[in-house]
C-alpha cells in the first residue's frame, strides 16, 4: 500500500511540488503572525501586500510595521533560505558520496565553522567589529577547511571522493579540538558561541537575507548544471568515466555550490542538524534519485521544514525562545533512526 502511494506521489511530483510550495507560504505567513505580539493574519496579508507593490503603510501603527518588516519578516525569510541551502546541499553530497545518509557538514564545514567563530570571539573582532564578526568568522572556518581537504585529496592521482571524506573527518576532528581548547579559554564569552552554534540568530537583518539569497542561487545553479551527470556517478566515478563524463568537474561543482550555500547558511545561523539528511533522504524515497528534480524538491521542503522547526523554537517555550538546533535534532534524530533501520532492513 506505501509503494502504490509513493507510486502515485512521484506520477503526480510536479503537483506535489506545488503543494510543497502552497504549504511553505501559508507556514511563513504563520510565522510572521505569531510571536510575543500576535498579528492578525488579515493585517500581516494586508502589509505584505502594500509593502511588495510600494504603497503606504502608514494605515498601520509604526509599531506593527517595524515588528513585521524589520524584525519577523527578515528572520522567517532567513530561517527559510538557510532550510533550503541545507536541504539541496544535503542532496547533492548524498549524490556524489553515493550515501542516502549524507550530511551538508560531511567534509569539515561545520568544525570550520565553529573555529572560525571561535577565533573571531577570542582574538577580539567581535569587540572591534560587533556582531557580524562572528558569522564573517564562521564562513571563513568553513570556507578555509574545505579548501585544505580539497587540497589534500587532489595530491591523490584519483583524487576520489573517500579521499576528501577521509580529510575531512581528519581536519574536522583537528578544528573541534581546537574549538574545544578556545571555548575553555575563552570563559564567560564562550555562551555567546555556545548559543551561535545550538542555532541561535547571530545576526538578522535585510543584508543577511541578501548574503545567503545570493549563495544560495549560485550554489543551486551549480548543482542543476551538473545534475545529470551526477545522476550517473550514482552509479561509480569508473563508470562515469567510461561514458564520458568529467568526474573532477561535476566533483568541483558539487563541492563548490553545496559548501557556498552551507558555509552561508551556518555563517549566519550556526550549526543545523538533520536538516541536511532526513529531508531530501525522505524525498528521494517518494521522487526517486533524479538530482535534476530532486534538488530543487529539495530546497522547498528544508525550507518548510525549517520554518515549521522555528515557529515551534518560538512558541513552545514562549516567552523563551529554544536554539532551533535543538528543535531540529529533536525532531530529526527519531526521524534519523527510523530511516536508518529501514535501510539496513532493505
Amino acid at each position: 500500500m506505501i509503494q502504490r502511494l509513493f507510486h502515485r506521489m512521484r506520477h503526480h511530483s510536479r503537483w506535489i511540488i506545488v503543494l510543497f510550495f502552497m504549504f511553505l507560504v501559508v507556514t511563513i505567513l504563520a510565522a510572521l503572525s505569531v510571536g510575543s505580539v500576535s498579528l492578525p493574519f488579515t493585517t500581516v496579508l494586508d502589509v505584505l501586500w502594500r509593502w511588495l507593490t510600494g504603497m503606504s503603510v502608514t494605515a498601520y501603527p509604526q509599531s506593527t510595521t517595524s515588528i513585521l518588516l524589520d524584525i519577523r519578516l527578515p528572520r522567517v525569510l532567513l530561517v527559510a533560505l538557510t532550510g533550503a541551502a541545507l536541504s539541496a546541499s544535503g542532496a547533492a553530497y548524498q549524490g556524489l558520496f553515493r550515501n542516502p545518509l549524507a550530511d551538508p557538514y560531511i567534509i569539515g564545514v561545520a568544525s570550520g565553522a565553529g573555529l572560525g567563530a571561535m577565533i573571531a570571539l577570542v582574538a577580539g573582532p567581535v569587540r572591534w567589529y560587533g556582531t557580524i564578526a562572528l558569522p564573517l568568522g564562521a564562513f571563513l572556518g568553513a570556507i578555509a577547511v574545505v579548501l585544505a581537504v580539497t587540497a589534500i585529496a587532489r595530491r591523490h592521482r584519483e583524487h576520489s571522493t573517500q579521499d576528501m571524506v577521509l580529510a575531512g573527518v581528519a581536519i574536522g576532528t583537528l578544528a573541534s579540538a581546537l574549538t574545544t581548547y578556545l571555548m575553555i579559554r575563552a570563559g564567560r564569552q564562550a555562551g555567546q558561541l555556545l548559543a551561535f552554534l545550538l542555532g541561535s540568530v547571530a545576526s538578522v537583518g535585510w543584508e543577511s537575507v541578501r548574503i545567503v539569497a545570493i549563495s544560495l542561487v549560485i550554489g543551486v545553479v551549480c548543482l542543476l548544471v551538473v545534475a545529470r551527470d551526477l545522476n550517473v556517478l550514482l552509479l561509480s566515478e569508473e563508470q562515469g568515466t567510461l561514458l564520458g563524463i568529467d568526474v573532477r568537474r561535476v566533483r568541483g561543482f558539487v563541492v563548490f555550490g553545496a559548501t557556498l550555500m552551507t558555509a552561508s547558511a551556518v555563517a549566519f545561523h550556526g550549526l543545523i542538524g538533520f536538516v541536511g539528511i532526513i529531508v531530501p533522504h525522505a524525498l528521494r524515497l517518494v521522487f526517486g534519485g533524479d538530482n535534476r528534480a530532486l534538488i530543487p524538491y529539495a530546497a522547498c521542503m528544508g525550507a518548510l521544514f525549517l520554518v515549521a522547526a522555528d515557529l515551534i523554537a518560538r512558541t513552545i517555550q514562549a516567552p523563551v525562545e529554544i536554539p532551533l538546533g535543538i528543535v531540529t535534532a529533536c525532531i530529526g534524530s527519531p526521524v534519523f533512526l527510523v530511516l536508518l533501520l529501514r535501510r539496513s532492513r532493505s
